[in-house]
């Protein structure tokens, strides 16, 4: 049930009424703990297998319905897509052709605090929290799977945000299998000042002959065990990124090396983030990682975030 007493089957994105008929549903930022590339598809993208999980950094989204027809997108900051090349604007445009009602119009502000291009799956996580409140406010009441349905139509990772707090995903990302996490993990999140494109990225993989296999971080993310998760934790597009952006690794061997229980890039990059064995942990990376940054080094984001986490009823 969301905060504000109304009965969902979707425990994630949480969301709060804006006057007699506005929604604001907030969106998470996720983390890769474990992403493996399979091979090239047919269609284009890659095979791969990840495991997922939402953290309480959020872009928040204000929805209401408008006049017929009306798609009216504003973001904050200035300065992104307001069109159809905004993956909210798309969502929203599909649900409302899933549900066999273009008419239905809707007036969206979007209020960004994810970093883009930082593997962190923000514009994702966006549209997945549209397709959630415009299905509120519109009405529909269409299931789950009917919206995981247009998700996977929107964008690959799109899917997950649907089954927060953390899932499994295959196929191209859009196949989501929950998992629960016996607590919450500590994380000290990194964003250097610079911004990676998925696409290149991914044209400098080299996808591997034998797949490694994410058995060791499922089972460390079910048992709530930091430091066999931080063991098992693993990102097959690292080195590229690493290749195109020295410095994302400079600010992950220099995060590493504070001895945290783990330490990754997320997604495509280009952060990173130190897996902590609890709130102090977690607090003391982050001073020190601060404190230490060379005069050399472009000064990042440092925020400490936590997992989200669903308290079994």
């Amino acid at each position: 049930m969301p905060p504000d007493g109304t009965p969902s089957s979707f425990p994630y994105p949480p969301a709060f009424p804006a006057g007699p008929d506005g929604l604001v549903v907030a969106a998470p930022a996720k983390l890769n703990l474990f992403l493996e590339v399979l091979g090239k598809r047919p269609d284009g993208y890659h095979e791969i297998e990840t495991l997922m999980a939402a953290v309480d950094l959020f872009d928040t989204l204000e929805l209401r319905p408008a006049a017929a027809g009306k798609l009216d997108l504003e973001c904050d900051p200035p300065g992104l897509p307001t069109g159809p090349d905004n993956l909210v604007y798309k969502a929203a445009d599909r649900l409302r052709a899933r549900a066999g009602r273009p008419a239905l119009g809707a007036s969206i502000r979007l209020t960004k605090r994810i970093p883009t291009q930082a593997g962190l799956a923000g514009g994702s996580s966006d549209a997945a929290a549209a397709l959630v409140g415009l299905n509120r406010i519109w009405g529909l009441d269409l299931p789950e799977p009917e919206l995981a349905i247009v998700a996977a139509e929107v964008g690959s990772d799109v899917a997950f945000f649907l089954a927060l707090p953390a899932a499994w995903c295959t196929g191209r990302g859009e196949v989501v299998v929950p998992e629960a996490a016996a607590k919450p993990f500590d994380i000290v999140l990194v964003c250097p000042p610079v911004g990676l494109g998925t696409a290149a990225v991914y044209r400098r993989l080299t996808v591997p002959a034998e797949p490694r296999a994410g058995t060791a971080a499922r089972a460390a993310l079910r048992a709530g065990d930091p430091d066999a998760l931080g063991a098992a934790l693993f990102n097959r597009l690292q080195p590229p990124a690493f290749a195109l952006a020295p410095v994302v690794e400079t600010v992950y061997r220099r995060l590493a090396g504070l001895g945290p229980a783990g330490c990754l890039m997320s997604g495509s990059g280009s952060a990173v983030f130190a897996l902590c064995r609890d709130s102090q942990d977690a607090a003391r990376v982050a001073n020190e990682f601060r404190a230490a940054r060379p005069p050399a080094e472009p000064e990042s984001r440092v925020q400490v975030v936590r997992t989200l986490h669903i308290v079994p009823a």
